[in-house]
């Protein structure tokens, strides 16, 4: 099935040079079946017109797929429509979450905000493993409330050390912000004992979904989080678009960061009332041709399986575990078993940033230098990295075509 899918894809069929092209780089960016690449284009040709904001037919075609968008989403990752927030990228996403709290904790928001006030008293806990995406929100949040900033290690096996749970989640702790997924790493962490003792000390939980809902079934509501942010670009989707998910009763006491149209009930010259979640996080022109498009996407995820592109992306892992292995001078990063097909490592004697450039030169295409995770490759002693990421068109000889330009990395740079 797998090598079929390939086919989907026009770019896959692109050369470098003279070489057929392996991308290995889809935990930065993913490409796009043929399919979403026609919704995006259907979109404009057929129903461009603004949601929520007219009675003609475009208007009400455009809404449709606005909102079918919305519940293709909710089908994916669980529970509702109205749970599902339309945001640029998973970026803001978690930062809507963190300055809601901020805002809620200046007295904005009203007493339905009073449950996410932070003070001097209170802690926020992070992980060593995070993107900054889910580090320097939190500690924006940290210097602005007075709350201390925590986080959980990192063992030598690239896994939360999580010996000291109790003592760093204690009775201090409002917030609980992790990722599900590595993106340096791939290694996927265990959610549900971080909920268990989140909830023993009722810590609100954001997960970064962005490096688990392209790769592995995801079901919020069953892992009994509170918040969870992920990206449409990093699952065959558009770039430009990102999901703000949270339980219904959090999101609609939240305070907004983003104000203005289509987010308010009322508005006088002196004050302004905002709408129930999903739309009081949707201040503005949305992307409408985006969400259509990321619809289409999430039904081809669905369709080829979830839990069968999983499995896929351990075999490829497997083979680039194993052909590193054989390679001398590569030291890989976090050697987890429990991991999707994220591989990251450190090439003795040569910069990340050169390795990229000679694999790139043989059509391979990796991502190189700290991944959005400083603190993470400090932990490991480096300051760069070079990633090679699988998805589900991926096959062995994308795998076997970098082991082979891998090897001779050392010897071209004259490294012994």
């Amino acid at each position: 099935m797998f090598a079929r899918l390939r086919g989907d894809f026009p770019i896959l069929d692109a050369r470098v040079g003279k070489s057929p092209l392996s991308y290995l780089d889809s935990g930065a960016t993913s490409q796009k079946p043929q399919c979403v690449i026609d919704t995006f284009i259907e979109y404009f040709q057929q129903r461009n017109a603004a949601v929520h904001r007219g009675a003609h037919s475009l208007a009400v075609d455009a809404t449709e797929a606005f909102e079918n968008g919305r519940i293709a989403v909710a089908e994916l990752v669980g529970g509702a429509p109205e749970q599902v927030c339309w945001t640029k990228n998973a970026t803001e996403a978690l930062n809507i979450v963190a300055m809601g709290i901020d805002r809620a904790s200046r007295g904005f928001g009203g007493q339905a905000a009073e449950r996410f006030v932070l003070g001097p008293e209170d802690s926020i806990v992070v992980t060593e493993m995070e993107h900054h995406a889910n580090l320097v929100p939190w500690q924006q949040l940290a210097a602005s409330t007075g709350a201390q900033l925590r986080w959980l290690p990192v063992t030598e096996t690239g896994e939360l050390d999580l010996s000291s749970l109790e003592t760093i989640v204690d009775d201090s702790t409002k917030v609980l912000a992790f990722t599900h997924v590595s993106n340096v790493l791939g290694t996927i962490n265990p959610v549900k004992r971080l909920v268990a003792r989140a909830r023993e000390v009722g810590a609100y939980i954001v997960l970064d979904a962005c490096q688990s809902v392209p790769h592995m079934p995801v079901d919020f509501t069953d892992l009994d989080i509170d918040f969870a942010a992920f990206s449409a670009h990093k699952a065959l989707g558009p770039t430009g678009l990102g999901v703000l998910w949270g339980r219904t009763e959090l999101l609609d006491a939240l305070p907004p960061v983003l104000t203005g149209g289509s987010m308010i009930t009322t508005v006088t010259m002196e004050a302004a009332q905002f709408m129930p979640a999903p739309q009081r996080f949707e201040a503005g022109t949305q992307p409408v041709a985006e969400v259509a498009a990321f619809a289409t996407a999430v039904g081809y995820l669905a369709e080829v399986g979830l839990e069968q592109i999983f499995d896929h992306e351990r075999e490829l892992a497997g083979i680039l575990l194993d052909g590193i292995a054989e390679i001398p001078g590569i030291r890989v990063l976090g050697t987890a078993e429990n991991r999707i097909g994220t591989v990251a490592f450190d090439v003795d004697g040569v910069h990340a940033h050169d390795v990229g450039q000679y694999l790139d030169g043989q059509g391979v295409a990796v991502r190189v230098g700290h991944h959005c995770a400083q603190p993470l490759h400090r932990r490991f002693g480096a300051t760069a990295s070079t990633r090679a990421s699988t998805y589900l068109y991926n096959n062995a000889e994308d795998c076997q075509r970098f082991l082979t330009a891998l090897a001779e990395v050392r010897p071209f740079f004259g490294v012994q």
